[in-house]
């Protein structure tokens, strides 16, 4: 159970304190709500890009990591489709430290124009190392615009293309700047070992004069329900065949969501599951299989994956796939192996709550969905999934009109 006060100050900032004395050290994460789905889509990667020039200085510090190495403390930040967040770890009696650094770069970055040079020569290196000089590092270029055809889900965190971020104008990063990151645009979360008292004075002293912006109202095209299979075949030089199929399912706070999460865990979580035992184990065709999903906060993806052993072709094996996704679409789901993925789920959800900085990061997780609660029922919720719920929930995501289905060849010669 993660315990927490919650206050607003008038300029819409949400604070999140979660107070924990058995621990030295304090967590301060924030939340922006922006993600690569806020983009436009002439000008994709630039929550990815705020990512990196967050830590390029701001109106009042020129060196971010600087002041937070000399007081034992760390920091970083990822980009997803759904938010952008920030968070430091540090001895809890140098808080103050965050809440200088933090507030700083929420007032305003500095712009250097040097900076914004310099950070998209490393987001365009990224691009290229992991995405296109990779070995099987473009299948989300790929995947993701065959499986949404209207949803900025559409394209990749890193962007759609690299052009959009080699043409970046200071011009554009300062109106992207200025729309999103603004204290009523995002959530405040201090763990550890401090006091609610502590954190609202700190909170009045470094982030109740900034100013609010204009309210965020998000509004995105609705993905269209798939109505028919979609196949993309490329090749590349990799070392081996690769299948991909990815499956529309409910979001990460829908109502069907803990039961489709416990279906993809079912399929392809460890080696106790359907895919790795049934076409890997008994009948190798893969040499490596799994399943997963996106867990994006609208409708996303279950994704079963695979690298083929050599001699076995695409067609044959995404047959042998389709096959056991309509054995368990056909078949009652056993009792047993549910309770065993529970158990899984569980034993993983209670290993993340040890860690003070995963206890921040889900409690501004639940409050940006719009119910700070959810953080502590969704234990609850992996326990009242039923075999009936799954099964009913293999028959709506399962289908083959809901299916993507990317064969990435290995060129020959």
């Amino acid at each position: 159970m993660i315990h927490y006060e919650k206050f607003v100050l008038d300029n819409g900032l949400q604070v999140f304190v979660h107070e924990d004395a058995s621990t030295p050290i304090a967590a301060v994460n924030i939340l922006y709500n922006v993600g690569s789905r806020d983009e436009d889509p002439a000008q994709t990667g630039f929550a990815h890009l705020f990512e990196h020039l967050m830590f390029g200085g701001s109106k009042n510090i020129p060196s971010y990591d600087e002041p937070l190495q000399k007081v034992g403390g760390e920091n970083n930040a990822f980009t997803s489709p759904d938010i952008t967040n920030y968070y430091i770890t540090l001895p809890a009696a140098n808080l103050e430290t965050a809440f200088w650094l933090e507030s700083d770069r929420m007032l305003s970055l500095s712009f250097d124009p040097q900076v914004l040079d310099v950070q998209q020569k490393v987001v365009i290196e990224e691009f290229k190392q992991r995405y296109l000089n990779q070995p099987y590092g473009d299948i989300w270029l790929k995947l993701r615009p065959l499986a949404y055809q209207q949803h900025p889900y559409r394209w990749a965190t890193i962007g759609k293309d690299i052009s959009h971020i080699e043409e970046a104008t200071l011009d554009d990063v300062k109106a992207f700047f200025f729309k999103y990151y603004l204290p009523n645009n995002a959530i405040l979360v201090v763990a550890g070992n401090v006091t609610v008292e502590q954190v609202k004075q700190l909170c009045d002293k470094w982030f109740a004069l900034i100013p609010a912006g204009d309210a965020y109202a998000r509004q995105l095209p609705l993905e269209p329900v798939q109505t028919e299979a979609r196949k993309l075949e490329m090749s590349a030089n990799v070392p081996l065949n690769g299948l991909y199929k990815a499956y529309h399912m409910p979001g990460r706070f829908d109502a069907g969501f803990p039961a489709a999460d416990l279906l993809g865990d079912m399929l392809g979580r460890s080696k106790s599951s359907r895919l790795y035992q049934q076409l890997l184990r008994d009948n190798p065709l893969f040499s490596s299989i799994n399943a997963y999903i996106t867990a994006s906060i609208e409708p996303g993806l279950l994704v079963v994956q695979g690298k083929l052993n050599e001699g076995v072709s695409l067609e044959e094996a995404d047959a042998a796939v389709e096959a056991l996704l309509q054995e368990f679409i056909d078949q009652p789901v056993p009792e047993e192996e549910l309770a065993k993925v529970k158990n899984q789920a569980e034993a993983t959800l209670a290993f993340s709550e040890v860690e003070l900085l995963n206890r921040a990061m889900n409690l501004a997780f639940a409050a940006n969905a719009g119910d700070p609660d959810l953080v502590n029922k969704e234990a609850e919720l992996i326990q009242a999934v039923t075999a009936d719920d799954v099964q009913t929930m293999a028959r709506q995501i399962l289908r083959k009109d809901n299916c993507s289905t990317l064969y990435y060849r290995r060129a020959v010669g």
